[in-house]
């Protein structure tokens, strides 16, 4: 390692620039080292920089990645497995199905405003820094999903219920377009080079644990609510709690120093003043590649966590206790599943378990399907868990391959626009393809070829990845 110099920031190594930045505060123009060492980190720190983090600064870090993800996708649970509910309240009453297929298509719209989102929060998160675009869009979204709560229904004012709910979700699409990939490069800017695979899965960790907490009150208030006070006034209680844990959030961020390899394009003046523009000039190999390697995820998601509740009562006839106690099971053991996952990518290498979770999902979906039409709820349960763990070959991964797979530069940008173009265009959509498919083909195993075909495309794009995990973070 070379000493400091009158330089602000040490850079060692000819193959990481970024490598040896230091965390802390800046005194007489130099860059130091804040808080105790960590002996297990050996020193390196995001593939080799000097010094060390202490563990209490990671574990803010860890809390400031996952309170983010967990009340974005609290409010995504509730929206989707409320459904049924919110399709009454903001849609006149007319033919079922046609009502699910607005509610769903409001869910969808949002969507198509993240791709904008993810250039717009790309470009603070690589310009500005990630902790300054993470403690913006967490008051924005918090917001956002708070006033959900507020909006008076169709029976209220007509044709402006729905409307209002629409420009809600598109402001609450637009701030969470920078959450997913700011807090990713967050983890793994932060992680020691030999667990980044295991910080990064605090991400997909969070999202799901922000459906289970949703899957578990809308299970509540099923149970303890009539259907009349559900649809007057219960469905609104669980967006109410989006203002406290945003507001949380934004504090624990704000506590924050940016991560070290940010600190050091900064101190050396390398960030890049247009970073998506550079992102498209000099990546478009890795954006192309990781907008396939994302449909997967995007896909199965949101039908497999999200949209399956619906699925189960819907179309196959399942109260809604049963339906939610069903994915609240999944949830569970998908959380416990994905850290496992992050291990694993860290030892085996993200290509690898990419590979493997769309091979399985080719093979296995349509049977999976097959078997949830049943009827007998012990298989469901036992499907939905084996579902859930071939998905997290996939979400315990793709945090940290997305991350790696781009500069320190363009990180930020690269994550954000191909996570949220693909989920844009399939993730969002998701929901509604599947209920849509189903009234096209008068199959109920429709959505699982829609899962196999998301599965293909993924497949066909990491082959042509190379590995990343064995890597150093590349700073250009």
């Amino acid at each position: 390692m070379s000493n400091e110099t009158s330089s602000p920031v040490t850079i060692a190594g000819p193959t990481s620039p970024e490598s040896n930045s230091r965390h802390g505060s800046t005194s007489s123009g130099h860059t130091t080292l804040s808080g105790r060492v960590d002996p297990a980190s050996g020193g390196d720190v995001s593939g080799g920089i000097s010094g060390g983090i202490s563990r209490e600064t990671r574990r803010r870090v860890v809390t400031a990645s996952f309170i983010g993800n967990f009340v974005e996708w609290f409010d995504y649970a509730v929206y989707g497995y409320l459904a049924a509910t919110i399709s009454s309240v903001f849609f006149p009453e007319a033919d079922r199905q046609a009502a699910l297929l607005a509610t769903f298509g409001v869910f969808a719209v949002s969507f198509f405003v993240r791709p904008l989102g993810g250039f717009f929060w790309g470009h603070i998160g690589d310009r500005l820094g990630r902790r300054k675009a993470l403690s913006l869009s967490i008051v924005i979204m918090s917001v956002s999903t708070f006033c959900i709560a507020l909006i008076p229904g169709y029976a209220s004012i007509g044709v402006m219920a729905p409307i209002l709910l629409l420009l809600v979700r598109i402001v609450q699409g637009f701030s969470a377009a920078g959450e997913y990939a700011g807090a990713s490069a967050f983890l793994v800017e932060y992680a020691p080079a030999n667990k980044r695979g295991l910080y990064a899965a605090v991400v997909p960790a969070s999202t799901a644990a922000g459906l289970l907490l949703g899957s578990l009150i809308a299970a509540l208030l099923s149970t303890v609510l009539t259907t009349e006070q559900l649809h007057e006034w219960g469905w609104r209680l669980p967006f109410l709690l989006a203002a406290p844990m945003g507001l949380i959030g934004r504090y624990i961020r704000t506590k924050l120093e940016d991560t070290p390899a940010f600190q050091a394009l900064a101190a050396e003046d390398h960030t890049v003043k247009t970073p998506v523009f550079a992102m498209f000039r000099t990546y478009r190999k890795q954006l192309i590649i990781a907008t396939g390697a994302v449909l997967l995820n995007a896909v199965g998601f949101y039908v497999i966590l999200s949209y399956m509740p619906t699925y189960l009562s819907e179309e196959l006839g399942f109260g809604a206790a049963e339906s939610f106690l069903a994915t609240t099971i999944a949830l569970a053991s998908y959380i416990g599943f994905i850290f496992l996952t992050g291990i694993a990518s860290d030892r085996f290498g993200r290509k690898r378990m990419l590979i493997t979770a769309s091979v399985l999902f080719i093979l296995l979906t349509v049977p999976a399907f097959m078997l949830l039409d049943t009827g007998n709820f012990l298989v469901i349960v036992v499907v939905q868990i084996l579902l859930g763990g071939m998905l997290t070959l996939n979400d315990g991964t793709l945090p940290s391959f997305l991350a790696e797979l781009f500069p320190t530069r363009v990180r930020y940008s690269g994550f954000a626009v191909s996570f949220n173009l693909s989920n844009a265009l399939f993730g969002g959509t998701a929901p509604f393809m599947a209920t849509l498919l189903i009234g096209l083909t008068q199959s109920k195993v429709a959505p699982g070829w829609y899962l196999v075909a998301a599965s293909v495309v993924s497949l066909v794009a990491v082959l042509f990845a190379a590995e990343t995990s064995k890597k150093p973070l590349s700073q250009d």
